[in-house]
């Protein structure tokens, strides 16, 4: 099994960490980008080379079992042992020991002295006081006192207390950090597209308690007769050419009552699953969801994490959460690639877009209602949720009013300075031109396609492509190809070049263009173009394809191209 570059910088920038600091590294990446991977990694080349012993710690049977599997695949010759009461094992004595941190939390001492804790969802550390992590980790401490803690998560933050990595917490530095638009751009994560309810819920009665609205009042607000038929209504307009729909609701009650509706009034199945629902139900149910047999599925709070359905393509949030983690874990559901998948539209009845922001750009505030200038906001004529700094929306293309003079003013001189407050604005295509660019100063850079959209009468935004670089960047611009083209993607710049200007390319009909308060540069964001066109006839006079540039060494060359 082959990591993707981001993987292996992961496991890299983990071993850099152990080598040179003396605390505790975490590594962030989002969900559905593949962390299980990087653990199996760790494992690998901790009990080969180094020949080192491994905990691996989770709180679902789910991630339990994904990293057994991925272990098979990528050490099939180290010991595994699983320690969970879900799965059924308590198996002692191995190289590496799987388990279930409610299962093994007082027992750290019977697994011997253990010099990785590898932790899935690091999150859940709590960041002071005992719990069940904290725990485990100071007995397994007390058997090998240098034993290290490594972290793993999407969500580097916890609700009241803020990032996870301090330095007097379990985990201290991150040491490796990929976010969900990088994922997307290199082809890795599903776009997603978001829509508000029509039917607004206000919450500004709602009590906080613990950093959460009060559950019992959260289903009360949302288990209203008007409220969960017109949910459902939208739903199965919205979800009608999607292939499976996930639904998070506020509480039991309210979940059966979206079943019933879906089902008296639209001649919909939908399953539903609790934490009171026995497993072999829950098993059942969620293998009919999984093969596709049932399309629509509505869950409390039970498939937040772990768990792994990548043909997901809507996911509707009929609750309000006040936890970014939460938030970002549903939305998550929809993040996987599977063939034949476009996008995830994701469905917002509770008002957490606006709340939280867009998921690539997460607000975390210790404020308990949050309040504050709103991140994100509606367009009124498509109610799409886009982040705040638009003036265009990129679904219809409405425009926003030019919001007021002085109000401006007080952003660009604190809030866009400080914050990076970034605004976007979609360009119609008149012409696209590309050409092969040389570092200024500098012949022996590696060359970058400069591709030139001119929009406007004659006005022209500029994007570097890097197919003669490696790593991040080469797979960035194989990602950036392969959207445009059916043709294998080029060796190198020049290769590139002559194939763009022969017709290898879909066009490009409007780019999305992004000016960030203090940067220099703007930066082509996004685009929507047309089809691709068929394989081009006839090799004659193009160049013969060059090998693949292998490369180990991951990131951004020092240059001056402004991404």
């Amino acid at each position: 099994m082959n990591l993707r570059p981001y993987q292996s910088e992961a496991v890299a920038a983990v071993y850099e960490h152990l080598r040179t600091r003396d605390d505790n590294p975490c590594v962030v990446i989002p969900t559905g980008g593949g962390k299980t991977p990087v653990i199996a990694t760790i494992c690998r080349d901790s009990v080969g080379p180094w020949n080192g012993r491994v905990v691996i710690l989770a709180h679902v049977k789910e991630l339990l079992e994904q990293a057994a599997d991925k272990l098979r695949h990528i050490a099939p010759d180290v010991p595994v042992g699983i320690y969970s009461a879900g799965l059924k094992r308590k198996d002692l004595g191995y190289a590496v020991t799987i388990a279930g941190i409610q299962s093994i939390y007082q027992r750290a001492c019977d697994l011997g002295p253990v010099d990785l804790l590898i932790v899935d969802e690091a999150h859940l550390i709590p960041p002071d006081g005992e719990g069940m992590y904290r725990q485990f980790i100071a007995d397994a401490k007390v058997v090998n006192p240098l034993a290290r803690v490594i972290g793993l998560t999407a969500t580097p933050f916890r609700m009241k207390s803020g990032p996870i990595c301090e330095p007097g917490n379990i985990l201290n530095h991150v040491c490796f950090e990929v976010g969900v638009r990088e994922l997307i751009v290199q082809g890795f994560l599903s776009p997603l597209r978001t829509k508000a309810g029509l039917q607004k819920v206000s919450t500004d009665d709602l009590h906080v308690r613990a950093g959460e609205f009060v559950a019992s009042e959260v289903e009360d607000l949302m288990d209203k007769d008007a409220l969960v038929e017109g949910a459902c209504a939208e739903i199965v307009e919205h979800a009608r050419n999607r292939s499976a729909t996930l639904i998070f609701s506020s509480g039991i009650r309210h979940g059966q009552h979206i079943v019933e509706v879906l089902k008296a009034k639209h001649g919909v199945e939908c399953g539903f699953v609790s934490g009171d629902t026995p497993a072999g139900v829950r098993s059942g149910i969620l293998d009919r969801f999984r093969s596709g047999s049932l399309k629509y599925l509505c869950n409390v709070n039970v498939l937040t994490t772990g768990f792994d359905a990548p043909h997901i393509d809507c996911v509707a949030l009929v609750r309000p959460t006040m936890s970014p983690g939460l938030y970002y874990q549903m939305v998550g559901r929809g993040f996987r690639l599977h063939p034949g998948k476009a996008d995830c539209l994701v469905l917002d009845f509770g008002g957490n877009v606006l709340r939280h922001g867009p998921v690539d750009a997460i607000r975390v505030t210790t404020d308990d209602r949050g309040e504050g200038e709103a991140p994100a906001k509606e367009c009124p004529q498509c109610h799409a949720l886009i982040a705040a700094g638009y003036q265009t929306c990129p679904q219809c293309g409405h425009q926003f009013p030019e919001p007021n003079k002085q109000k401006h003013e007080a952003q660009a001189s604190t809030e866009g300075i400080l914050s990076g407050q970034t605004t976007r604005e979609e360009h119609h295509v008149s012409e696209t031109t590309y050409h092969v660019h040389m570092k200024r100063n500098d012949p022996a850079a590696p060359l970058t396609m400069r591709v030139e959209y001119r929009v406007g009468f004659n006005h022209y935004f500029r994007e570097w492509v890097c197919f003669d670089h490696t790593g991040y960047a080469r797979t960035k611009a194989e990602a950036w190809w392969r959207a445009r083209s059916v043709e294998p993607v080029p060796g190198g710049t020049d290769e590139a070049v002559e194939l763009a200007r022969a017709g290898a390319l879909a066009p490009a009909l409007h780019i999305t263009v992004e000016k960030k308060a203090g940067e220099q540069f703007e930066r082509v964001v996004a685009h929507r173009l047309g089809d691709k066109p068929p394989r081009l006839e006839g090799d004659e006079g193009l160049p013969e394809r060059l090998p693949q540039p292998v490369g180990t060494t991951y990131g951004i060359p020092d240059d001056e191209i402004p991404f």
